[in-house]
């Protein structure tokens, strides 16, 4: 499982010119489910990314989790994080889990961000999705979990 986080002022989704999820100050997560992934490497990364200390404290250093400063999460889907450009000009996606298997590991993720921490929004699984986000820092951290 694969993600970005990108520590933001402020992120929305918006489809065909809706808004379907926002939030203030927290992070903006980037979420690949890969071939072979289960609910417990979904439960690592929700773990990691909550107690993950990329916002700063009183002293301006990065001290602070997500959970710390009381941000909110706005999950995205993005299967692209398992490209594979090492061969050609196309990218391979066949690290990607299939889509019925994404979806389920992207809504478990959810589901359980949803229990553990109070601020959580979404965009939708599959959609053609536009991000909007004032990048605070900027600060953009890569994340992996792997069995």
């Amino acid at each position: 499982m694969k993600a970005v986080l990108q520590r933001v002022a402020n992120a929305r989704v918006d489809i065909s010119g809706r808004t379907v999820g926002a939030i203030d100050a927290g992070l903006l997560v980037l979420l690949c489910a890969e071939r072979g992934d289960v609910d417990a490497l979904a439960d690592r990364m929700l773990a990691k990314i909550l107690k993950l200390r990329i916002f700063a404290d009183e002293a301006g250093k990065m001290n602070r989790s997500v959970q710390d400063i009381g941000g909110g999460l706005l999950v995205v889907s993005q299967f692209t994080l398992a490209a594979d450009a090492s061969a050609g000009n196309r990218p391979s996606f066949i690290q990607a889990a299939p889509p019925d298997e994404g979806r389920r590991l992207y809504e478990y993720f959810v589901a359980q961000a949803r229990t553990a921490h109070p601020v959580v929004a979404t965009g939708e699984f599959g959609a053609d999705m536009q991000v909007h986000l004032l990048n605070d820092g900027p600060v953009t951290i890569p994340l992996q979990m792997t069995a």
